[in-house]
């Protein structure tokens, strides 16, 4: 054992890091970077990870991304048993990266046998035919002279042999297996509009399931032929299948062996191109990585406005994944000169901890290395010693529901997105809790008050949980046009959307106009009545509240709040976004004198300043519960209130 390795195992056994909590596993306490593997380099890169407090260790040798490891995996296999077994010993977990659909062959140029060239059937083509295979300069990681192609899962001479390649990687003692790319090939220049892919495989697939022929039978990009749409269903069920046998095939080997899907697209329209949908995606696999920016590739490019938004995403996601966990591969920093990193380190890391989701450090755009490895390190040590605050699972304590509907994105997206993001922002800068509920958490809701907004697909299961919610005393607003398709996007006839109109009338009301489709415009306008347009929405809404919120929060809405229950206790997590300018500056403006009063009295309120250290706050009490004020929030700050002992 060499010097290096062993103090490796000394550090992390002395931090006590890594260490599971009751009813959750070992994914929901990751904070990881890439490391590429070889046999030589293993040990190296356990100590690195215990020396910059990561847990939860990325390898990436793309066993199944290169063709001739994919026909040979023996040494790449070997890499694997090694680093698994130091890895234990170092008390950590470890995942290995592999590609889904997609694969290369290097120095193709220069080689008789290619992928392509032995298995042209095996790729996913056009609807004209032309075949997903790539050169140099088509994507970043190509190099000059490989061959890169985009496989068809219905090709099943090769699926067989990946989910063979999969259980392999299972029974070398890994932790689990991370898989990237499962995508319909859509996102490379030209073949955005492809809607791929027609190969012989996949509409054989489509024909056996819908009798249709999917290079004559629909219209393509239409989304009010229904052919069409079922062609969108077909693609989105077929990836999330594939990363199921995926997922089956790795527990065979090792009931413990966790699959965690990468994927860029989120809560928009992309999902529905790409056909990976994180949504049906979270049902299957263990975890999902989103490679995800909602506006600003990097954080030293996102205004205040892409803030929320991408919070927005990052607590949909939470929802999305119910008690699993949501590990966020996104950028800080790329050659932004005018950003110190470290302001866009913790800006990044920052807003992830505070909806719940875990940290990935990385250098540029790629998926290894960092910006500034001694910043990642302090960083990912606070993370470790705070992360049963950020990790525990959260729970609602008496929210208004804010209801998202994958078939209204899947076939309305644009119309559906602004406003869905909209609506979450009001309580995001109202500073008011919020569920996001969804067709899966329906029946589970337990708030009083529930919105749908601009919600047209509406299934008939959906429906009867609705009319329940209101039968048992629930609140039911509508606003803008709901309940007007099915769930396959059909139109209702005037009776069905009517019906649904009823329903709202008996237990809330109706609101004619789209709250967040207002709200989210007069935000990127820069309009002087947003904070109107939030007043009259909250005012709305407390007068038909009939219990009293879990706490009130008075800060600028450049600051984002979310509420929870941990471990029993009121939470509040704020994000302070105020001053920070893309591409300019990344220092926020510290806010002063943020209020939070807690209903009811008796209790000790902390709060917890991001990268900073527990402290008690004095509080006083009044009519309206106990209230604190807050020190200045400069990043980010958890507050919380822990019950009076008897």
């Amino acid at each position: 054992m060499s010097l290096l390795f062993a103090m490796s195992v000394g550090l992390l056994a002395q931090s006590g890091e890594g260490q599971g909590y009751e009813g959750q596993n070992w994914t929901h306490y990751v904070r990881t970077s890439g490391h590429g593997l070889t046999l030589e380099n293993a040990a190296e890169i356990v100590a690195g990870a215990a020396q910059t407090h990561i847990f939860g260790i990325e390898v990436d040798n793309s066993l199944t991304g290169y063709y001739e490891s994919f026909m040979d995996p023996a040494e790449k296999l070997a890499a694997l048993e090694k680093v698994t077994r130091l890895a234990h010993q170092a008390g950590n977990k470890v995942f290995v990266y592999t590609e889904g659909l997609e694969t290369i062959t290097s120095n193709a140029d220069q080689k008789p046998h290619t992928f392509f060239k032995d298995h042209p059937d095996w790729v996913q083509r056009d609807i004209n035919g032309r075949p997903a295979v790539f050169g140099g300069g088509d994507a970043f990681w190509i190099a000059e002279g490989d061959e890169d192609v985009w496989i068809s899962p219905y090709a099943m001479e090769w699926r067989t042999l990946f989910m063979e390649r999969i259980r392999q990687i299972a029974a070398t003692g890994i932790d689990g297996v991370f898989v990237d790319i499962p995508y319909w090939m859509t996102h490379f220049e030209g073949w955005e509009d492809t809607w791929a892919s027609f190969d012989e495989y996949t509409r054989a697939a489509f024909k056996a399931v819908s009798g249709l022929d999917a290079k004559t039978d629909l219209k393509l990009g239409d989304f009010d032929d229904p052919n069409f749409r079922r062609w969108v269903d077909f693609r989105i069920r077929t990836l999330t299948d594939f990363m199921a046998e995926v997922a089956e095939n790795g527990r065979s080997v090792n009931p413990d062996f966790k699959t965690i899907a990468e994927i860029y697209p989120g809560i928009e329209e992309a999902a529905v191109r790409v056909g990976a949908d994180v949504y049906q995606m979270y049902e299957v696999v263990d975890v999902v990585a989103h490679e995800y920016s909602a506006g600003g590739y990097t954080a030293a490019e996102r205004s205040p406005l892409d803030w929320f938004a991408d919070q927005v995403g990052m607590l949909s996601f939470r929802a999305f994944a119910g008690d699993k966990a949501t590990w966020m591969l996104s950028y800080s920093w790329d050659n932004h000169q005018e950003v110190p990193i470290p302001e866009a380190m913790d800006n990044l890391m920052m807003a992830q901890v505070m909806v719940g989701a875990n940290c990935w450090d990385a250098r540029g755009h790629v998926m290894s290395g960092s910006n500034d490895l001694a910043h990642r390190t302090r960083l990912f040590q606070w993370i470790a010693t705070h992360e049963k605050t950020f990790y525990r699972p959260r729970t609602p304590i008496n929210p208004v529901g804010v209801y998202f509907s994958p078939q209204t994105r899947n076939y309305f997206a644009d119309d559906y997105i602004p406003v869905f993001r909209g609506l979450a922002m009001l309580f995001l800068q109202g500073h008011r809790e919020f569920q996001i509920v969804t067709p899966r958490t329906l029946a589970d809701f337990k708030g009083e008050t529930l919105i749908l907004d601009e919600v047209k697909c509406l299934s008939r299961e959906e429906g009867a949980l609705l009319k329940s919610f209101v039968e048992n005393g629930g609140d039911l607003w509508l606003a803008g046009d709901c309940g007007s398709h099915d769930q396959t996007g059909a139109p209702l006839s005037a009776e069905g959307g009517r019906a649904i109109a009823d329903l709202a009338k008996e237990g809330g009301g109706r609101l004619a106009q789209s709250r967040g489709e207002a709200y989210y415009a007069a935000l990127r306008k820069g309009s002087k009545n947003v904070a109107t347009l939030r007043e009259e929405f909250f005012e709305h809404l407390d007068a038909r509240r009939k219990s009293v919120p879990a706490m009130r929060v008075d800060a600028p809405s450049t600051v984002s709040a979310t509420i929870a229950r941990v471990d029993g206790r009121p939470h509040l997590f704020l994000s302070n976004f105020t001053g920070l300018v893309a591409k300019q500056n990344a220092a926020q403006k510290p806010v002063k004198g943020v209020t939070v009063t807690f209903p009811g009295a008796g209790g000790q309120v902390y709060c917890l300043p991001f990268m900073g250290e527990v402290t008690p706050l004095k509080s006083r009490n009044g009519k309206d519960g106990q209230k604190v004020t807050l020190p200045d929030i400069k990043k980010g700050m958890v507050v919380w209130i822990e019950p009076q002992k008897p």
